[in-house]
């Protein structure tokens, strides 16, 4: 069973700049989502981030809304937060396949995302995800997003030059290290 696993935590993201993130949300289940966004809150805080709460109808508004606020905005990076109950018909599995597809391609692209869109089979699972004292996936969900901001600003301090130079370094022609080359 889920709850009797032990799951590696890693260390919590740190920052030397101040880190803003959109946490944009579907309330479609008010008391799941308010849990999860406790949890996201809570996590974000404790990197000592800012945030932002947008909401939207669905869990198919949610990458839209990203994408809107990634063109729109300066936020670092998202959390992506709703709920999705398997019920009586299909729309269960296109819900749940085409938000986590069009999120997976939002970080494809470069955005920083967190995933926290439950999907599951009924409401017990969502509430003990969403529960910040017990599986905590809003608060997993931002700090999945605080690690990519992390990751991206690791790597994008860093420099690339052609080959192993960087291009600080000036690239001299032959013939020209003590100046031009006289006919």
């Amino acid at each position: 069973m889920a709850g009797q696993e032990q799951h590696y935590i890693m260390p919590r993201a740190v920052f030397d700049k101040p880190v803003k993130l959109a946490i944009v949300i579907s309330p479609y289940y008010k008391d799941i989502a308010d849990n999860m966004l406790a949890g996201a809150k809570t996590e974000i805080e404790a990197a000592g981030g800012s945030y932002e709460v947008v909401e939207v109808p669905g869990a198919l508004e949610i990458p839209t809304a990203i994408a809107i606020a990634d063109r729109s905005s300066n936020f670092d990076g998202f959390v992506a937060l709703g709920c999705v109950i398997r019920g009586e018909t299909t729309h269960y599995d296109t819900v749940c396949n085409d938000s986590s597809r069009a999120i997976q391609l939002l970080g494809l692209q470069g955005l920083c995302i967190g995933n926290g869109i439950l999907t599951v089979e009924n409401r017990k699972q969502a509430e003990v995800r969403a529960d910040p004292a017990d599986q905590n996936k809003g608060g997993g969900a931002a700090a999945a997003a605080l690690h990519l901001i992390a990751l991206t600003r690791k790597w994008g301090a860093q420099t690339k030059g052609v080959g192993f130079k960087a291009p600080s370094e000036a690239i001299q022609l032959a013939g020209t290290e003590n100046g031009p080359r006289t006919a």
